[in-house]
């Protein structure tokens, strides 16, 4: 019998291959003698059959609060005892989110064909990403899944609460800047064509404000066929851009180093960096190996660019402090936790650290940013409604004048 396997070899790469034996224990013992630590293995005739079940049933993804409901579900029923089929049983069949039910259903089928706990998640849905999998298939090898979901529930909520606070902080500004585009939509379509004829029957020059909004509303109403398509191509080329490695890579950079913004990104990277090398280290993971994860989870190219010279760095021998030295873009704590954590054998307990120093850190970011962001927004709406007004009431004004002076 043929049998599938993903594999670890001693430089932390990953290996997948096929070995022909006939038994799942056999397969197992041929990767040990080839000093192999397998990540799944698979008989090919399961693997083909369960991705022909995935694929007639289609994909089923989980939004982040569902993700982590699942996790915390999962991690309190193993918590209590209870195994891990039975586990996603009971959540299959008592699940009253229809997503989370599916997929518990879909992971548990994997598990029965032979799957390891890791690739049943990879198969159930794309939800799960490299890097909770991976953190999963340590938790399986070191004996800690409980430990390990404990730890992700943690991390997507700490995540997911900063998430939800910036598109609440964001709701009433959101709310400030319609109100502010329909009032000046009223103005320019309602108010100021009516001024005009007015003073226009009174032989009255415009006044300069006012002029000036009267020749932007035309403008507008001449030539919003041009500003539509210059702002569908500005689209377009924008997503052009995104899509070109330089150019996304380009984006990634002036992303992190954007004033008020940039260091909200930066920070949250950093937490998330440290968080997953200190979950992975401390389950066993070899260095080398967790660096290669994290660079395949990281999302921004800028940085994902500068994580792959540290790797090669450490690598080639160099100490991971050192490493990150020698990057750019790291930040000086976590250089000095890191090599304290090497000095000391401990390097997980102080990328621990790390993680909740800019965990913190990103909390004190977000509160300030987001109390920023709305009296700079009434300030800014305050005074083009008062520019508005102001040429509004001087029109009034000279219509006035105009009147009684002609009469």
């Amino acid at each position: 019998m043929a049998f599938v396997y993903t594999a670890l070899d001693a430089g932390g790469k990953t290996v997948k291959g096929q070995v022909d034996v006939s038994t799942r224990g056999e397969a197992y013992k041929r990767l040990q003698e080839k000093r192999l630590t397998p990540v799944s293995v698979r008989a090919s005739d399961d693997l083909e059959a369960a991705q022909a079940r995935s694929k007639a049933r289609g994909t089923v993804r989980l939004g982040r609060a569902q993700l982590i409901l699942f996790t915390e579900e999962l991690a309190d029923l193993l918590d209590a005892g209870v195994q891990l089929q039975q586990a996603l049983s009971i959540m299959a069949e008592r699940q009253q989110n229809p997503a989370v039910k599916k997929v518990s259903a879909r992971v548990r089928e994997h598990l029965r064909d032979g799957a390891t706990f890791s690739q049943a998640l990879r198969d159930g849905s794309p939800s799960f990403d490299d890097l909770y999998c991976n953190l999963v298939a340590a938790g399986e090898a070191s004996g800690s899944l409980t430990k390990i979901l404990k730890r992700l529930a943690s991390s997507l909520s700490i995540l997911h609460e900063l998430q939800m606070r910036v598109v609440q902080a964001m709701i009433y500004p959101a709310f400030l800047i319609l109100a502010c585009v329909g009032l000046i939509v009223v103005f320019m379509t309602v108010l100021m064509p009516q001024l005009t004829t007015l003073l226009e029957s009174t032989n009255q020059k415009l006044p300069a404000p006012t002029q000036a909004l009267v020749d932007m509303s035309q403008g507008f109403a001449k030539h919003w066929w041009r500003i539509l398509l210059g702002l569908i191509a500005a689209v377009v080329a924008w997503g052009i851009l995104l899509c070109v490695p330089a150019g996304r890579l380009w984006w990634d950079y002036v992303k992190v180093k954007f004033p008020l913004f940039g260091p909200v990104f930066a920070t949250r990277y950093f937490a998330t960096l440290s968080q997953g090398l200190a979950n992975l280290v401390r389950n066993g993971v070899p260095l080398l190996s967790a660096l290669k994860l994290m660079t395949r989870a990281t999302t921004n190219r800028y940085y994902r660019q500068q994580l792959v010279k540290v790797t090669q760095s450490v690598e080639e021998g160099e100490a991971f402090s050192t490493a990150l030295r020698l990057a750019k873009g790291f930040p000086l704590l976590l250089i000095d936790l890191t090599a304290v954590g090497e000095q000391t054998g401990d390097l997980g307990r102080s990328l621990e650290k790390a993680a909740k120093r800019y965990d913190k850190e990103l909390n004190g970011r977000i509160s300030r940013l987001t109390t920023m962001i709305t009296p700079v927004i009434i300030v800014v709406m305050a005074v083009i409604v008062t520019l508005v007004a102001y040429s509004i009431v001087t029109a009034i004004f000279k219509s006035v004048n105009g009147i009684r002076a002609s009469g």
